[in-house]
């Protein structure tokens, strides 16, 4: 079996390679060009030292290396998806969209077209076989770095295709075995960027693209109260930066929803009755399995975003492609355009895209 690492220069994928190379397999590493930040984006966009770093480890491992330019398939397939999400008034996921359009889409196809049978990331997820010949996804061994929540988006042929080296392994592990093989990127910090762009705040990235459109903001009975800078520049749940002075003394207007076709803000003071800020159940669309098809009413657990705890939830299908998900308990600051992942345990068995509320 031939392996290509995607190499992003920092300390997980290359461990990955490098416990793929001690196996005796056929590994070879490849970065993945994205994007070089030539667009006036203000932000670190550090892709030369990126490359720099995965080919210096890719040297030190003794595996070959290699640069693939992907530019083109990111900026149709996760550039434009986030941009017109953001200019639509919702939230979009790029780090989602990235896994399986560009990672496990566009990357996965150049890997199998250069004779290469599997793509290896550093993601902390697992993959586990079955002897029907299907694949898992499971939550990766070290709860604090599990980053399944990023593949919910994921396919079969997809997931089957897939190796995940340091699923299983803590991130002091990985640091330890880093440092234990020299690795020139053994103490490099982790990337908190966008998906392969590098550290550049959204709000740049998007003041880059999208014109600002300036509005009134406006509260739960419609009262102005303020003006916005634009509707992409704020996100559901946000406090800071909000801008907008609250004449109750020691609280803050808190964003719980946008209306596109006004341009207005709409803020609440902060608290568990802020009208929009708490939702029980909602309606997802573009839903997608890793392993069975979602076609029967079940209850599961869902994680609405990142970092946020995996909750009982009752799921329903619904038709073309959408279900409706009704958390056991109201969920704070979900916005349309967010990732919802669905688990059974410790397997992700898909995921879809929040919508809207639901009655």
């Amino acid at each position: 079996m031939r392996i290509v690492v995607a190499m992003s220069g920092g300390v997980d994928s290359s461990v990955a390679a490098a416990l793929l190379q001690r196996e005796g397999l056929d590994v070879e590493g490849a970065y993945m060009k994205n994007w070089i930040n030539e667009e006036g984006v203000a932000g670190d966009c550090p892709w030369q030292q990126d490359i720099e770093d995965a080919r210096a480890t890719a040297g030190r491992i003794g595996i070959p290396f290699r640069v693939v330019n992907l530019m083109a398939a990111y900026r149709e397939k996760v550039v434009r998806y986030l941009l017109d999400g953001y200019r639509d008034g919702i939230t979009p996921n790029p780090d989602v969209m990235c896994n399986r359009e560009i990672k496990f889409g566009a990357f996965l196809e150049w890997a199998r077209s250069n004779g290469f049978d599997a793509v290896a990331t550093g993601h902390y997820a697992r993959r586990e076989p079955h002897p029907d010949g299907t694949n898992s996804l499971l939550e990766g061994a070290d709860k604090n770095k599990d980053q399944s929540y990023f593949l919910a988006l994921l396919r079969q042929e997809q997931i089957a295709a897939a190796r995940f080296p340091i699923g299983n392994l803590a991130k002091s592990a990985v640091r330890a075995i880093a440092t234990e093989l020299g690795l020139p990127n053994a103490a490099k910090r982790d990337s908190q960027g966008i998906c392969f762009i590098g550290q550049v705040r959204m709000q740049d990235f998007l003041r880059a693209f999208v014109p600002d459109q300036p509005g009134e903001a406006v509260d739960p009975e419609g009262r102005v109260v303020g003006r916005h800078c634009g509707l992409h520049l704020y996100t559901i749940g946000q406090k800071r930066g909000v801008g907008i002075a609250c004449p109750i003394r020691g609280h803050a207007y808190v964003v719980v929803g946008k209306d596109a076709t006004t341009n207005r803000l709409l803020v609440a003071v902060e608290g568990p009755d802020a009208p929009g800020l708490y939702s029980t159940t909602w309606e997802i669309a573009s839903v997608s399995h890793t392993r069975f098809p979602l076609d029967a009413s079940r209850d599961l657990l869902a994680r609405p975003r990142y970092r946020a705890p995996a909750v009982s939830a009752q799921f329903e299908p619904l038709a073309e492609g959408r279900a409706r998900i009704a958390f056991a308990d109201p969920q704070r600051a979900i916005a349309p355009g967010q990732i919802c992942a669905l688990y059974e345990a410790e397997a992700l068995i898909g995921g879809g895209i929040f919508t809207r509320p639901l009655p």
